[in-house]
């Protein structure tokens, strides 16, 4: 049986290392389990998977991701001041953590937390890697049709994808 390409609505599981600009390893699937994702689904950054596109198995490749592939430019009008005392009790703010909240129409918007100053939070709708150039050292380890049900999901099922049905 001959290798598959990466397409749309292909099952793609692939080891990586991100790295960022200044030689920091941003996150990496090495020592773990690959990771999966559903090819043409919006399931990874828009630049990384463009650039799968036509690979198979076997493939070692270097991609570079700028940020507007990546997790956008950074707007520095995505931040603001909010009081501590708008967090609940329960909830003390941790800079790197995110949440969601709701966007002026109505969809989840993801908040995150980006430095406390006193009874000050300063929270942020940028991503934390928005506006930094992404360098993915990836090995396709997998490539196959999705299931049908994987289709209709939108999402990866089995090893390396999710498991909640």
């Amino acid at each position: 049986m001959s290798p598959i390409p990466i397409a749309d609505d292909c099952v793609v599981t692939f080891h990586y290392q991100l790295t960022l600009e200044d030689g920091t390893v941003a996150d990496s699937t090495r020592g773990g389990e690959a990771f999966a994702y559903l090819h043409g689904h919006h399931g990874i950054v828009p630049g990384l998977e463009r650039q799968l596109g036509g690979r198979q198995a076997g493939d070692k490749l270097q991609i570079e991701v700028p940020p507007a592939e990546g997790y956008g430019e950074f707007d520095p009008a995505a931040e603001q001041q909010v009081p501590r005392a708008a967090f609940p009790e329960e909830h003390e703010p941790v800079v790197g953590m995110m949440f969601h909240t709701e966007s002026r129409s109505g969809e989840p918007q993801p908040i995150w937390v980006k430095a406390l100053s006193g009874d000050q939070v300063t929270i942020t709708r940028n991503h934390p890697l928005a506006g930094r150039t992404l360098t993915f050292a990836v090995e396709i380890v997998g490539v196959r049709r999705a299931k049908p049900e994987e289709l209709t999901h939108g999402h990866v099922h089995g090893p390396g994808g999710h498991h909640h049905h």
